[in-house]
């Protein structure tokens, strides 16, 4: 399977680039996937071009094609003004309005206060649900002082077990690939068992 992480960071080293590494290792440990980091610092010039051509650039492509394809994804963004910041909108607003649906999505997010924690829940979760992903229950939000402090390991793994499971149980439900049949969503979840 292949997880892909978005990773919004600016700065390096980059405490939100730190956070999608944890994350991303903790979901391997639950089901070995396939790794690949975009990030969209690297991106930046080419996000802004394809806004005034409509056309994404060589390394652009490849990252949407990367996101497109993926079986699983985790985004990651610093706070910026209550909200994501302007580079990870501006990707997402480049990506192909169905790319995402019914694709399971891990959302985080890094701050310098505990108090810009709710950005998971009213900027992230309402972003990936107009795109129609799949968003685990548990988002994860890491603060200046939660490096190193009780509860972001343990909310780290419970997040990366439940995005192993989503995309085991998706991946489990789709039809093969000579298989003209479309499963619907809801079908996938009964599935599931969910």
């Amino acid at each position: 399977m292949k997880l892909v992480v978005v990773s919004a960071g600016l700065s390096v080293p980059s405490s939100t680039r730190l956070l999608a590494d944890r994350l991303a290792a903790a979901v391997d440990r639950h089901t070995p996937v396939d790794i690949q980091v975009v990030e969209l610092r690297d991106l930046a010039v080419e996000i802004a071009h394809h806004f005034t051509n409509g056309f994404p650039g060589r390394a652009l492509a490849a990252a949407l094609d990367a996101v497109t394809e993926a079986d699983g994804l985790i985004v990651v963004t610093p706070v910026f003004t209550a909200s994501y910041s302007g580079l990870f909108k501006s990707f997402f607003d480049v990506l192909d309005k169905d790319a995402l649906a019914g694709k399971p999505v891990l959302i985080a997010a890094t701050g310098g206060t505990a108090r810009h924690s709710l950005v998971l829940e009213h900027a992230l979760r309402p972003l990936f649900a107009y795109l129609r992903a799949v968003v685990v229950p548990t988002a994860v939000y890491a603060a200046s002082e939660d490096w190193g402090a009780e509860g972001l390991p343990e909310r780290t793994e419970k997040a990366a077990q439940e995005l192993a499971a989503l995309m085991q149980g998706l991946s489990a439900a789709r039809p093969a690939e000579d298989d003209s049949a479309v499963v619907p969503f809801a079908e996938q979840l009964a599935r599931l068992g969910a």
